[in-house]
């Protein structure tokens, strides 16, 4: 009889975008369980609004952001997440051009991913930014 190990971590992951299609291919990208140690479920917001009220109202473990939505942007929502809520949970945006990731920097992103998200680089990013907001 084969024991399975089940994954160390479970997260709950917040996936905005204004763009249903683009929160399709964040999951996709993500899976259920995007490296060995972590499994994940998602909850996803449209709009900024349901963003910040789920942010206050669950215990998500991580955000990722579209940083192109529109009309309120991943970037700024991450900025206002950051200044706003106490504890705020790591922050991804998911950016076009890889030249922007000094503006998810100042946003106070943890990390970038760039769109269209890679499922290898996606998981391990996820991984990483948990693992590094869990040893805080």
């Amino acid at each position: 009889m084969t024991e399975t190990s089940a994954p160390a971590r479970k997260a709950l992951v917040l996936l905005y975008s204004d763009d249903a299609a683009v929160r399709e291919a964040m999951r996709l990208a993500i899976g259920t369980e995007p490296t060995a140690d972590l499994s994940v479920r998602f909850v996803e917001a449209g709009t900024h609004h349901e963003v910040l009220r789920t942010v206050d109202r669950e215990d998500v473990d991580l955000v990722i952001l579209d940083g192109e939505a529109a009309p309120a942007g991943g970037l700024g929502i991450c900025r206002q997440i950051k200044d706003e809520v106490r504890d705020a949970p790591p922050v991804i945006v998911a950016i076009a051009r890889s030249a922007d990731r000094w503006l998810a920097a100042f946003s106070g992103a943890e990390g970038t991913l760039e769109h269209p998200l890679d499922p290898m680089t996606t998981g391990e990013t996820i991984a990483a930014v948990l693992r590094g907001h869990a040893t805080r």
